[in-house]
């Protein structure tokens, strides 16, 4: 059977962490941030894990990362 290719644009996005859970960054941080407050700013920053119920799908996605 053949490698299977990893998908470029979810390989961009998600990297997967030593205990296997895939980190993500936040939406919502790129434009019209005038009128978000500097707090809700700082918070988008920090990247967060993905849900559980779509971790599969993206471990597909991403094979030998």
């Amino acid at each position: 059977m053949p490698k299977m290719k990893t998908h470029r644009g979810a390989a961009k996005r998600f990297r997967v962490t030593k205990s296997g859970k895939i980190k993500r960054n936040k939406a919502y941080s790129s434009h019209i941030l005038e009128k978000k407050s500097a707090g809700r700013k700082r918070n988008l920053r920090q990247a967060t894990t993905v849900h559980t119920a779509d971790e599969k799908r993206i471990k597909k996605l991403i094979p030998y990362k």
